[in-house]
């Protein structure tokens, strides 16, 4: 029964949740509610504090002669793939100030003690084999192009990769891989982890429940897709510290879609800031 509570819920058969049809300006309330959530209870200390010893992590192991610099590019990208992961404490803090409750810090933490962490930690397993599935896929198009033997330095590198016809390969075919397997984490987890957070449906309905959202707003998914994908290379830039911001409101933002995106069991939605939203109406 536990490994069934993990997959299926707590209740006999599988949960299928109401998907509600979303627009474009649900996409941008969202994303002015999460920003909303970030001014509120700021959270860009706290990123920095993972973000940076993360960072410097890789570069370590890439500054200690293990050569394998045709995979930095794709382990920073597959950063993204595993974010939803880190955006659990920031559900919590937008479900709590949701419900007027205290958004200490600490209650960040309070994911751990969910009801639903064993699906919430069987999701998390599925992430972390599309983020190794992701490497393994960027390393085997770059052998199959250059051959096993790795580039001694990031210069030689990216010499390769601009001024060859199997770099131009590389750089068009491995974003195209790339794009897959971003997909498939959208398709999976979109709603998943607040979900979750907000009923204990099991990992099998929660990830089915993604992919039905998907599937009725392919349009306002993926263009919220590449919002978050732009997002993520704009805050890379300055030297990774704008994902100190850019992640936060992400994280924030995507537990305000889930409320739009997926009906409520209650007869209300909380009010709160924002447009109020009633059972069977869509946005």
């Amino acid at each position: 029964m536990a490994n069934f509570h993990v997959i299926g819920g707590t209740t006999e058969r599988l949960a299928h949740p109401t998907i509600r049809k979303i627009h474009t300006a649900d996409l941008i309330d969202s994303l002015r509610l999460g920003m909303a959530d970030f001014w509120e209870k700021p959270s860009h200390m706290v990123l920095l504090a993972l973000i940076y010893p993360a960072v410097a992590i890789v570069l370590t192991v890439w500054a200690s002669g293990y050569y394998t610099w045709p995979l930095l590019y794709p382990l920073l990208g597959g950063f993204a793939l595993i974010g939803p992961i880190a955006a659990l404490g920031l559900y919590e803090i937008s479900r709590r100030r949701e419900q007027g409750l205290d958004t200490s810090w600490q209650h960040a933490f309070a994911v751990l003690h969910s009801p639903a962490i064993g699906s919430i930690f069987a999701v998390g397993v599925m992430l972390f084999v599309v983020f190794t599935l992701w490497l393994t896929a960027a390393q085997s198009l770059y052998e199959s192009l250059f051959g096993s033997a790795p580039p001694m330095t990031i210069d030689v590198l990216v010499q390769q990769i601009l001024t060859t016809p199997q770099g131009w390969t590389l750089i068009i075919v491995g974003n195209l891989i790339g794009l897959a397997f971003a997909v498939i984490t959208l398709c999976t987890t979109v709603v998943a982890f607040p979900l979750l957070l907000d009923r204990d449906v099991g990992a099998a309905a929660a990830v089915e429940t993604s992919f039905r959202a998907v599937i009725k707003n392919p349009l306002q998914m993926a263009l919220w897709g590449l919002i978050v994908a732009i997002g993520l290379v704009l805050g890379s830039i300055p030297l990774f510290v704008g994902l100190a911001v850019v992640i936060p409101i992400f994280g924030h933002a995507t537990w305000h879609l889930y409320r739009k995106v997926i009906e409520p069991e209650a007869a209300t939605m909380p009010v709160r800031r924002g447009r109020a939203m009633k059972p069977g109406k869509t946005a």
